[in-house]
């Protein structure tokens, strides 16, 4: 059965401080320190796409990895709603740049804060449909792109990233049961409208991560047959700071199972999860890990890891 093998990720080198630009928002620096939690956000070189991010993510996993670990990949797919263009798939470019054989299967999933929970399952679901061995994907999401400077919302939160998955017959962790809920009549939440920057309504999208989180988080363990006191972590979409204490304390969760990682570098979208779950793929302590995505759509998904 597929499952993680491995991490990779790429957050871009720039950093633009938000404590610089309290004056400019009309937010003091305990705003940034407690509320956001964003010391700074990181920004891509204005030419490079979700593409060239991919590709720098590609090649961290390839330090990590034995040399033959990535040959022969048959499946290849991209999670983006910010790709290189509006046509090609950016998975199709990823293929070219990395110099994939053309036998392998490639696609975009456009889905945003939730995308990599549900592309996990899409990915398992259908390399083990095809008999597939060895896919990669990959999650980039360059809102730098698409944010307003002046729209404190927006940025003082996003940072540029991505992050490439190795999947595996051969995994460090068995994907279990996942669940997944979307509220469409929440989409104007966090909408990009065309010739328009990104817009978002923070207190819509904090009550309904307040509510629905939760609720998910509890299904999902159901699903899976276990207690909160079996998850070793919970690694929660990485949306700032003020989200994630209120989660940890509606939960009644342990702090420490809590991880808060994004300060230095903002809030990557769809990456927030795989780039967190890196620091926590070799501790043999983490047995079970929850993970949980929820954002644009407005959409939500949660699923475990299990720990071979």
């Amino acid at each position: 059965m597929i499952g993680i093998n491995s991490i990779g990720f790429h957050i871009a080198s720039e950093r633009i401080s938000n404590l610089e630009k309290t004056e400019k928002h009309g937010v003091t620096h305990d705003f940034i320190a407690e509320k956001i939690g964003i010391a700074s956000v990181a920004r891509k070189k204005s030419a490079e796409k979700a593409s060239d991010l991919c590709v720098s993510a590609y090649d961290d996993l390839a330090k990590r990895v034995d040399e033959s670990a990535l040959d022969d990949i048959e499946f290849l797919c991209v999670c983006t709603q910010n790709g290189d263009y509006h046509l090609p798939q950016a998975s199709a470019i990823v293929q070219s740049k990395l110099g994939i054989s053309k036998r392998c299967a490639a696609f975009d999933i456009s889905l945003g804060c939730s995308g990599y929970v549900y592309s996990l399952h899409i990915a398992k679901s259908f390399m083990d449909a095809c008999g597939l061995k060895k896919g990669l994907l990959f999650t980039s999401d360059p809102y730098s792109e698409i944010i307003d400077t002046n729209d404190k919302n927006t940025d003082l939160l996003f940072g540029d990233g991505a992050a490439a998955t190795l999947l595996t017959d051969n995994p460090v962790f068995d994907l279990c049961n996942g669940v997944f809920e979307t509220d469409g009549n929440m989409f104007e939440h966090l909408i990009k409208r065309d010739n328009e920057k990104l817009a978002m309504n923070g207190r819509g999208i904090f009550n309904f991560a307040m509510i629905n989180v939760p609720e998910l988080v509890t299904k999902c363990l159901k699903a899976n047959a276990l207690r909160k006191e079996d998850i070793d972590l919970f690694l929660l979409h990485q949306a700032s700071k003020y989200i994630i204490d209120n989660l940890c304390r509606r939960m009644k969760l342990e702090q420490e199972k809590v991880p808060f990682l994004i300060k230095e570098y903002g809030n990557t979208v769809s990456s927030s999860i795989p780039i967190a779950l890196r620091e926590y793929l070799d501790k043999t302590d983490k047995k079970n890990i929850l993970i949980c995505g929820f954002g644009v759509g407005l959409s939500i998904a949660a699923s475990v890891l299990r720990r071979r």
